[in-house]
């Protein structure tokens, strides 16, 4: 009685070489895509581009992040400002006073909760946070954009990257929220 298997391997040898094939493919229709999205990687690494290259800028240098933000990602908060808001959103996490992620903001302010809303600016497709900055517009709503999503995520515990969030008013953090309004309206408008 043998107890090889009958082959199973060999189709999973198949695949992987079909996906191989592919992604030659792609890579060699849309090189200057991969390339950018290379570098892109390599900058918010902190890992040199070539061998022996020393590094220009550390892995949490906030220029870095922002040059590495979507083109319509204003207005941006400068760094003291961004670190105002973590701290905030930190503080809102702990109070549950706070809404994560595309879906439920969108949906919290349609039904018309107050406060501010924080978007991560290295979001990919730009298409899923496109049409919050209207929709905080249309309900007259403080919004601001900060560099990196895998900030905002950290700012309010958690170990995922989040994209946008919105915090509301609470009496535990009355005077950050208070700086946090200010700074955002004071942000140089886009229009």
């Amino acid at each position: 009685v043998s107890t090889q298997s009958t082959g199973s391997s060999g189709i999973n040898a198949e695949y992987g070489k079909q996906w191989y094939q592919r992604r030659v493919r792609e890579f060699q229709t849309f090189p200057h895509y991969f390339k950018q999205i290379n570098l892109r990687m390599v900058a918010a690494e902190g890992v040199p581009a070539e061998q022996g290259a020393p590094s220009t800028a550390p892995a949490d240098d906030y220029d870095a992040k922002c040059s590495l933000t979507i083109p319509i990602a204003r207005p941006l908060a400068p760094k003291k400002l961004g670190k105002k808001l973590f701290k905030v959103a930190k503080s809102s996490s702990k109070a549950k006073c706070i809404r994560r992620g595309v879906k439920d903001v969108a949906k919290a302010i349609r039904k018309g909760e107050k406060g501010f809303v924080v978007i991560a600016g290295d979001i990919s497709p730009i298409d899923v946070i496109s049409h919050l900055p209207v929709l905080c517009e249309e309900h007259k709503i403080p919004y601001c954009y900060v560099p990196a999503r895998l900030d905002l995520g950290q700012a309010i515990g958690s170990n995922t990257p989040c994209s946008t969030i919105l915090i509301t008013k609470n009496d535990e953090y009355k005077e950050k929220y208070k700086e946090c309004i200010k700074g955002i309206k004071e942000l140089p408008s886009i229009y």
